[in-house]
C-alpha cells in the first residue's frame, strides 16, 4: 500500500496494490500490519457504508470530543470529492483542507485523523464506507455548513442534494471563531 502525504500533517491518501487478470480485481482495503507499518491508526471501533445517489453532499462533520473519530474512507462503487477540513485548534493548517478524488476504479482511500470535520459529494451513485477509531455518540456530533463562506470550498458540483440537517450547521467562524 502506498502512502500519499498532504500538505496537511496526518491527512493522507492510500493507494492499495491492485491485482487484476482476467476474473477482474483484488486488493486489501485494511491490514492491521502495514497500518501500523505505515504509521496510521489500526484499530477502529465501528465501520459505516452508505448509498448515495449522484449529487448527493454529506457533511461536513465531526463529532467532539470525547467521542472524536479518525475515520479511513473509500468507495465500494462510484466516485466522490471528500474533504477533511483541519479544526485542530492551534494545528499550523487550522482550517485548511484537503480534497481527495476517490474513485472505485482505482480503489483509493483517505485517512481522516481525529480533529477534522469530513464531507463528501457524489459523482455517480456511490456506495461509500468508513472505517471509524471511535463510536458515535449523538451528544458529540457537530458540522460545519458546507457551503461555509470562510472555507470557499469548491465542491464541483452544481445545486448538490442536501439534508435538512446538513442545510442547518454550524459556520466555522461561529464554532471557532
Amino acid at each position: 500500500m502506498q502512502i500519499i502525504k498532504t500538505s496537511i500533517e496526518g491527512l493522507v491518501e492510500l493507494q492499495p496494490r491492485i491485482f487484476e487478470d482476467e476474473r477482474g480485481c483484488f486488493f486489501e482495503t485494511f491490514n492491521q500490519a502495514t497500518f501500523e507499518m505505515l504509521g496510521l491508526p489500526a484499530h477502529f471501533l465501528q465501520d459505516n457504508q452508505s448509498f448515495s445517489y449522484k449529487g448527493v453532499l454529506r457533511g461536513l462533520h465531526f463529532q467532539k470530543s470525547p467521542f472524536a473519530q479518525g475515520k479511513l474512507v473509500r468507495v465500494v462503487t462510484g466516485r466522490v470529492l471528500d474533504v477533511g477540513v483541519d479544526i485542530r485548534p492551534g494545528s499550523a493548517t487550522f482550517g485548511q483542507y484537503e480534497i481527495f478524488d476517490l474513485d472505485a476504479k482505482r480503489g483509493n482511500m483517505a485517512y481522516i485523523p481525529e480533529g477534522f470535520a469530513h464531507g463528501f459529494v457524489t459523482l455517480e451513485d456511490t456506495i461509500f464506507t468508513y472505517k471509524c477509531t471511535n463510536i458515535y455518540s449523538k451528544e458529540s456530533e457537530s458540522g460545519i455548513h458546507w457551503n461555509d463562506p470562510t472555507l470557499k470550498i469548491d465542491w464541483q458540483v452544481q445545486n448538490p442534494i442536501v439534508s435538512v440537517k446538513d442545510q442547518e450547521l454550524y459556520t466555522f467562524r461561529s464554532i471557532f471563531g
